[in-house]
């Protein structure tokens, strides 16, 4: 089962969606960034799969800037290897499962932690 979060390039600190202003995006190249930072990626037309150590990461290549980039992840260390991309180009980063932004210097309040929390009610029902 995937884990699905969304990566955002934003002038400041998200703390309520509520409050967002979409002039505040900086139009990113996400794409470009992850395929310089991974050595092995997998494409089959738009679909792209990052191969790692114990983790994947999916997404669809945009050809372009945007304001943010869903990503499928599979396995903890994919969503650490993202936590140093959004820290090194200061992107906030959205978990969909908790609805909640991550916070970058201690992933595991509301990070995997909670995914595993949320993957094992799924299961159980």
């Amino acid at each position: 089962m995937s884990w699905d979060i969304v990566l955002f390039s934003y002038k400041e600190r998200i703390s309520s969606f509520e409050e967002i202003d979409e002039l505040l995006f900086e139009p990113t190249d996400f794409c470009f960034v992850l395929e310089s930072h991974f050595d092995k990626i997998v494409t089959d037309g738009d679909h792209k799969s990052i191969k790692g150590k114990d983790f994947e990461i999916e997404y669809f290549n945009d050809n372009g800037k945007e304001a943010n980039k869903i990503l499928n992840l599979y396995g903890e260390n994919g969503f650490y290897e993202i936590i140093i991309l959004a820290k090194k180009y200061n992107w906030q980063i959205f978990d969909t499962s908790s609805g909640e932004m991550i916070d970058l210097e201690n992933p595991a309040n509301n990070g995997c932690k909670s995914f595993q929390e949320y993957l094992s009610g799924i299961l159980r029902r």
